[in-house]
């Protein structure tokens, strides 16, 4: 694939449809400064430009295949400990048009993450704060060491989550949300699997399960299955004009190629194009 970001605190490594992203600053715990958001910012387009889910086919023409899932793990002893000192430090001395921009600088990297069309599996040891809690709550499958924290942190500071809150709020809901933002406490494993605030208790960090499964599945109906859910959050209409919505949806995926190629490899017993061969 061409035009592959150039960074230099994050790792991308492309093996076929998968994009692994790891994040490069051990000694500095993972924190997230200017530098470091800003490169995941810039691969999370490029990945998301590059999947089969926004291209709508399997591979390029020469045979490179386009992405489907996006793994996102920390180098070192910790995952994320949230955001740098420094970039803390300075956001006392800024202007409100300044942290404003950070603010969005931040959003975009989150909602680059959540929005994704590929699957994105999360790989997590240590701790993971506040913008490291962020990027868990963003990912579809999170899979932790059973020695890992998690926290929203930032009521110790006296501020509260609120860049990262939207996602956090749909990852553990309304009543985990108001509590662990208040608290502001280190949540364990077990809390945090109980919550829904991850997914999966490994202390191997073994993807290949997940990956296999996914892989298994439609890429468009991946990057579709966003979509539908996000039609599910937002609906404010009756129920009868949502049932009339869903069917308008079903309609549409079944007349894809991808749900044509579905239907006609179940019906003739093989197995569909995007299936890995074994």
């Amino acid at each position: 694939m061409k035009n592959q970001p150039t960074t230099s605190l994050i790792q991308l490594e492309i093996d076929g449809c998968i994009a692994n992203v790891s994040l490069g600053r051990p000694d500095k715990y993972n924190a997230l400064n200017i530098q470091m958001i800003t490169e995941l910012i810039e691969v999370f387009a490029w990945t998301a430009e590059n999947s089969v889910g926004v291209m709508g086919k399997l591979s390029s023409k020469d045979g490179t295949p386009y992405l489907r899932i996006v793994t996102l793990s920390g180098q070192g002893k910790h995952f994320c400990a949230g955001a740098d000192i420094n970039m803390m430090r300075d956001a006392g001395a800024n202007t409100p048009e300044e942290n404003r921009k950070d603010s969005e600088r931040l959003d975009s990297l989150f909602n680059g993450l959540w929005s994704h069309p590929c699957f994105t599996i999360g790989m997590i040891q240590g701790v993971a704060l506040g913008g490291g809690a962020g990027l868990i709550a963003c990912l579809d499958h999170v899979i932790c060491e059973s020695g890992v924290k998690i926290a929203l942190s930032e009521g110790k500071l006296g501020i509260l989550p609120a860049v990262i809150g939207p996602y956090v709020y749909r990852r553990m809901g309304s009543a985990n949300f108001r509590r662990h933002a208040m608290l502001a406490g280190h949540m364990d494993t077990d809390e945090a699997l109980r919550i829904g605030m991850i997914d999966t208790i490994d202390d191997t960090l073994d993807a290949s399960k997940i990956i296999s499964e996914v892989l298994t599945t439609g890429p468009c109906a991946v990057t579709a299955a966003k979509e539908l859910t996000l039609g599910f959050d937002r609906w404010d209409n009756d129920d009868e004009a949502l049932r009339l919505w869903t069917l308008d949806f079903t309609s549409k995926m079944r007349g894809s190629n991808e749900g044509q190629e579905g239907l006609s490899s179940f019906l003739e017993k093989r197995n569909a194009e995007w299936k890995p061969k074994e």
